[in-house]
């Protein structure tokens, strides 16, 4: 290893990148998991075939979503930087870049919930009506219990999918293993510091994936049976 990656192990450098990448990571999940979930429950009643059809407010959710959802990352950081100014005050650094992240998960999230909401059975939806299920008591008592392991599941893959757009906080002046790998790997051909970065990054979405996937099986009815 280069002298460079020693003095930032031994300054506590390459382990506050590791938590600023953590911390982005989950606040913006967390954020776009608030937001997410109800939309995609809008979504998925108010379809034509949900408890409450509703096809113009269906119609007009779907496309925004849709629009969101098309914006390649690099391209919103741009053009929602002025919307990070106006939430947190600044228009860079971590808080900008939460801002981003959950602007791009949120629409993704919505439309796993949508198709995890879809996947209840049918029988049991009937089975609730028949006993008198208002559409609230639906939607709290059936279709989020029922459908929990597969929104863990899809909690699991936003998140995942969140940091790796969090490598790219340092074009806006934010903090992280993205950065560390640019400024002290990229910008001063430290190939070692890069694939340290990768190492790293590759480890913390291992242990989203097994803690996420451990708690979507504990959660899941079918595997208890």
């Amino acid at each position: 290893m280069s002298e460079l990656f020693v003095k930032l192990w031994e300054n506590g450098t390459i382990a506050l990148g590791v938590w600023e990448t953590v911390y982005m990571t989950l606040i913006s999940s967390a954020a776009a998991y608030l937001i997410g979930l109800p939309i995609g429950v809008i979504l998925y009643i108010t379809d034509k075939d949900g408890v409450k059809p509703i096809v113009w407010l269906n119609k007009i959710l779907g496309i925004i979503v849709n629009i969101l959802r098309s914006i390649p990352f690099v391209i919103m950081m741009v053009a929602f930087l002025p919307v990070a100014k106006a939430l947190v005050g600044v228009s860079y650094g971590n808080k900008a870049m939460i801002v981003m992240l959950v602007v791009a998960a949120a629409p993704y999230v919505s439309r796993m919930v949508e198709s995890s909401l879809k996947e209840t059975d049918k029988g049991v939806i009937e089975a609730a009506r028949a006993m008198g299920a208002s559409n609230l008591q639906l939607i709290f008592k059936v279709f989020l219990p029922e459908c929990k392991p597969s929104l863990i599941v899809g909690a699991v893959i936003s998140s995942v999918t969140i940091l790796g757009y969090s490598a790219m906080a340092a074009t806006i002046g934010g903090t992280g293993l993205g950065q560390i790998a640019i400024i002290y790997g990229y910008n001063r051909y430290n190939r070692d510091i890069i694939w340290v970065c990768v190492g790293l990054s590759v480890i913390v979405v291992q242990i989203i994936q097994e803690a996420g996937m451990f708690i979507a099986a504990k959660t899941d009815k079918r595997k208890k049976s």
